[in-house]
């Protein structure tokens, strides 16, 4: 056997050996300096649950879709997330239970201005709260677990706008065409990343400016705002 070939048997055995070796946990999504580093697991997921509509993202095929998800606490060491998108968006190749994905669960966001602070010298900075959580996407595609998933979605957000809607009162003549056009996933979180940079290391002084001028601070516009405005625009 000659250099070369020692050379290529000894490199194919070393991917042998990792290619046995059992994947260790998810790298890190997003970076996290200590002072806003937040793990305690009942606030980031109820954080999750107040903020569930998430950026779905996917490495290959390269893909973010938004969408509102369900949380379930108990299956998992962080939980378990279920979901659903169209049959033709291109995502759900990535369904296939080996390729991880991130989820991003955003909250309320804002400008901060150095005039908040007691402290003389300062510069701008921007605040808010984000939980990632990783994990593998396995498809579902069992219509009544799709059905059950649905239900369970509707309810949750008919039940904030205190409504009487019935989704069990549809038809299956019109609900089943609708379940043919969508495949669910679920994700067994692995890695669960919380950032919360909302000042907190920051003095007491500064702290206090932050929360009184939040409370009278020009926000983005409501959903209602936005849609008024585009209804006009679009007529």
């Amino acid at each position: 056997m000659n250099r070369r070939d020692l050379l290529s048997a000894f490199a194919l055995a070393g991917l042998s050996a990792e290619a046995q070796e059992p994947a260790g946990p998810p790298a890190a999504s997003l970076y996290i300096p200590q002072a806003h580093l937040v793990e305690d697991r009942k606030l980031l997921q109820d954080f999750m649950e107040e903020f569930s509509f998430v950026d779905l993202i996917t490495p290959s095929p390269l893909r973010i879709t938004h969408i509102p998800v369900l949380i379930d606490r108990s299956a998992g060491q962080y939980g378990t997330i279920h979901g659903h998108i169209s049959r033709q968006n291109i995502q759900a190749k990535a369904f296939d239970g080996s390729q991880e994905a991130v989820i991003v669960f955003r909250g309320p966001q804002g400008y901060i201005s150095p005039t908040w602070y007691q402290t003389q010298q300062a510069v701008p900075t921007w605040n808010f709260a984000v939980v990632h959580a990783t994990g593998k996407l396995r498809p579902v595609t069992d219509p009544k677990a799709l059905h059950a998933f649905l239900a369970r979605l509707i309810d949750k957000f008919e039940s904030y706008q205190g409504t009487d809607y019935d989704f069990s009162k549809l038809p299956d003549s019109y609900v089943s065409p609708m379940l043919s056009g969508i495949i669910g996933f679920q994700m067994q979180i692995e890695l669960l990343e919380g950032k919360f940079k909302l000042g907190q290391e920051r003095s007491e002084g500064d702290r206090q400016g932050i929360l009184k001028n939040l409370q009278k601070a020009r926000g983005e516009p409501s959903l209602h705002d936005l849609t008024e405005s585009f209804y006009k625009r679009k007529a």
